[in-house]
């Protein structure tokens, strides 16, 4: 980069990303389970901007509410950026300047998205030029979505969510989600689904989880009517069960024009898909009217990229 882009900075815009499918394995002996997720990027994005610095500096604003997230190196794009620069022996710092549109702790993997932004961002204000093979190997090593805000568009992710396939999806699908007050902890939903499993009432699923086919036909065939048959979460039952009063809005958007609803990833954000545009905007009037906050988003959209 030349250095008078390199003093002005990098902008880079990376989406946040919706679970059309989420299977759970059972828990690992390390704590972790194993999962089979359908992923799609969608038209919330996080911008990030990397300005030359002698120290790791963040700053966070945006349009919901950022007052739990860190602006110390316990921010994910501050980790971001200093693997980036352990991976290449660069001994500066850089400035982050967050600006936040996606959910916090909403399961919509905003911070894995500032991440995945940070990365690329530092990838080319230091003129590392790693390449998207070197780049996802590090994101991998942040946490299960960023590979996936690297990547954008649709994908199947296994193993712990990181490795991923893409996946062929034509046209375009149209969703409304619901944000939540008080994000939800993932590991905690993890563990309260591990404490459902051990009931009378839940059956733990096989050890190697899997996308169900009829969810990547659906999307290959661009059918929101098909898909909609095929949506499912397994972290849903648990965020219900910690957040039940999420079950109204559920309900209510389900019956209220959308072909299906669920809770995204592990919550408590809910996403309903809808039959096109103009049904989403219904739906978005609808749940609005009734005193909820609505965005209309769509996808699949490209992954982290340099804006202009």
């Amino acid at each position: 980069m030349s250095e008078a882009l390199a003093a002005a900075g990098v902008h880079v815009r990376a989406p946040g990303k919706l679970n059309l499918f989420f299977e759970v394995g059972r828990v690992q002996d390390d704590g972790y389970h194993d999962v089979a997720s359908a992923y799609q990027a969608v038209s919330l994005f996080e911008d990030v901007w990397a300005t030359p610095s002698d120290e790791f500096t963040v700053a966070v604003s945006g349009t919901v509410d950022v007052s739990g997230v860190p602006a110390d190196d316990r921010n994910l794009a501050v980790r971001a950026a200093r693997l980036l620069a352990q991976r290449i022996g660069y001994d500066g710092g850089v400035h982050l300047d967050i600006v936040k549109h996606v959910p916090v702790a909403g399961g919509m993997g905003g911070g894995s998205a500032d991440a995945a932004a940070a990365l690329v961002a530092c990838d080319a204000l230091w003129g590392a030029e790693l390449g998207g093979a070197e780049l996802h190997k590090l994101a991998a090593r942040l946490g299960a979505d960023v590979p996936f805000a690297l990547m954008g568009g649709t994908a199947v992710g296994t193993g712990r969510g990181d490795q991923l396939s893409p996946a062929l999806a034509k046209g375009r699908f149209d969703w409304v989600v619901l944000p939540s007050g008080g994000g939800l902890s993932t590991p905690e939903v993890y563990a309260h689904l591990d404490q459902l499993r051990n009931g009378p009432d839940i059956v733990a699923t096989p050890s190697v989880p899997e996308v169900d086919p009829a969810v990547l036909h659906a999307l290959r065939a661009g059918d929101p009517v098909a898909l909609a048959a095929h949506i499912r979460n397994d972290l849903q039952v648990a965020a219900l069960s910690m957040r039940p009063e999420l079950r109204r809005a559920l309900e209510l958007g389900e019956q209220s024009g959308a072909l299906a609803g669920l809770v995204s990833g592990s919550g408590p954000t809910l996403a309903f898909l809808t039959a096109d545009p103009e049904s989403a905007l219904e739906l978005q009037v609808t749940l609005s009217a009734a005193g909820f906050e609505a965005l209309h988003v769509h996808g699949p959209v490209a992954g982290a990229r340099i804006a202009a």
